[in-house]
């Protein structure tokens, strides 16, 4: 069992351990937001389908446009009008025009549009005030081509990409199933919100803040509730749990006699490593039990999102194959001093915003990994590497949270 090792090589060996999920759904699009694609999709169709208009006004030849000026107004007769869905079904010839509109098709035999803005219009002529141009038709298949892929295997379902395969003629889409995740508090001190809480007591947070954070993740939470520090009851809980493409347990992974889940798993499962140079959540465990992919986060509310956070959020990324990183780092200038750790990479919680044009982040105070409130208040992880404080002004690398 490999023990206090670097976050790379602790999130090398996470990430060995994900297979990319191959099962899919077809899902609707209306429901498919925040949903993983789970092949690559081809446009149907080609997208405007037709050479069409960008703008209201006139098609004609810009031939006969081309000399027109306030000064100096070509006139062209109005032989039609081509609103949307009743495209102009003839053919314009010199001198003529036809009255179009945004996204109609121009009529066989223009070439040019001039926007109404730039026109006057006289009964059944219309007068240029000046040249009508080419630049303003959309070529057909601008925007989509028919047969080309748009949108990829892995790709998260943004707004955008849903409205894209509608108009690639999808009426519903392959997406990856969401996996399975169990979470199961441990301890004696733990309550579940709502009941009376007992002298000492603590109620369960880790619970739900991780379940949003699997959510979030694209994955689909298993409450497994809440064990007492007994090896038996963990391993019952568990049994009961079915099958899950990763479970995730909170709590009992230190060095005292209640902590359970490393007991077991020292026990009964193959433990890949324990503890990892990062603060807070040094005490992260990685193993095997039952077939199972586990992850023992620390008990302590911040710090077992932040360890979800660092590696729970990539293996879900890896199973869904998803086509965009985990989480991204920026620069924000400080304006409150960050302490690090001397021999830890270090992640304080932050609030980051923007001014004078660039990103900037300050303390959301005390750091302490049992202070839950300050994930609440803060949107970003300030990363220091070992022995590397900074002061107020100072340039540091930032995760944002949202």
């Amino acid at each position: 069992m490999k023990q206090n090792i670097s976050l790379e090589d602790a999130l090398e060996v996470v990430l060995g351990k994900a297979l990319a999920l191959e099962s899919s759904q077809e899902t609707p699009l209306v429901s498919a937001l925040g949903r993983t694609l789970g092949a690559d999709l081809t446009a149907k169709v080609n997208h405007p389908d037709a050479d069409d208009t960008s703008l209201d006004g006139y098609a004609c030849l810009e031939a006969d446009a081309h000399s027109a000026a306030v000064g100096n107004p070509v006139r062209l007769k109005v032989i039609g009008t081509s609103p949307a869905g009743n495209p102009f079904k003839g053919t314009l010839q010199h001198g003529e025009a036809v009255q179009v509109f945004t996204g109609t098709p121009v009529p066989k035999g223009a070439d040019a549009v001039i926007r109404v803005e730039d026109t006057l219009r006289e009964d059944e002529y219309v007068w240029l005030m000046r040249p009508a141009s080419s630049a303003d038709i959309r070529r057909k298949g601008d925007d989509l081509q028919q047969g080309s892929i748009y949108l990829h295997k892995g790709d998260l379902l943004t707004p955008g990409r849903i409205g894209l395969a509608a108009a690639m003629g999808y009426p519903s889409i392959p997406t990856v199933l969401r996996p399975k995740v169990g979470i199961i508090s441990t301890g004696d001190e733990v309550v579940e919100p709502g009941e009376p809480l007992p002298y000492g007591g603590v109620y369960n947070s880790n619970s739900y803040s991780i379940a949003g954070l699997v959510l979030e993740a694209g994955g689909e939470p298993v409450m497994l509730g809440k064990v007492s520090d007994n090896i038996d009851g963990l391993r019952g809980q568990l049994l009961r749990a079915g099958k899950l493409d990763l479970l995730l347990t909170s709590g009992g992974v230190s060095m005292g006699e209640h902590d359970i889940v490393r007991q077991m798993l020292e026990r009964e499962g193959q433990i890949h490593f324990w503890k990892v140079r990062v603060q807070p959540g040094g005490p992260f465990l990685f193993a095997d039990w039952e077939g199972m992919t586990l992850m023992g986060l620390p008990g302590n509310p911040v710090s077992a999102m932040v360890i979800f956070l660092l590696f729970g959020r990539p293996f879900l990324f890896k199973l869904l194959s998803r086509t965009d990183p985990p989480f991204t780092v920026i620069k924000a200038v400080t304006d409150t001093p960050f302490s690090s750790n001397p021999t830890k990479q270090v992640y304080r919680r932050a609030v980051l915003g923007w001014k004078e044009g660039r990103y900037h982040v300050s303390s959301t105070g005390n750091q302490s990994s049992g202070v839950l409130r300050s994930m609440a208040v803060g949107n970003a992880l300030v990363v220091l590497a070992a022995g590397k404080s900074v002061g107020a002004g100072d340039v540091v690398e930032v995760i944002p949270l949202s």
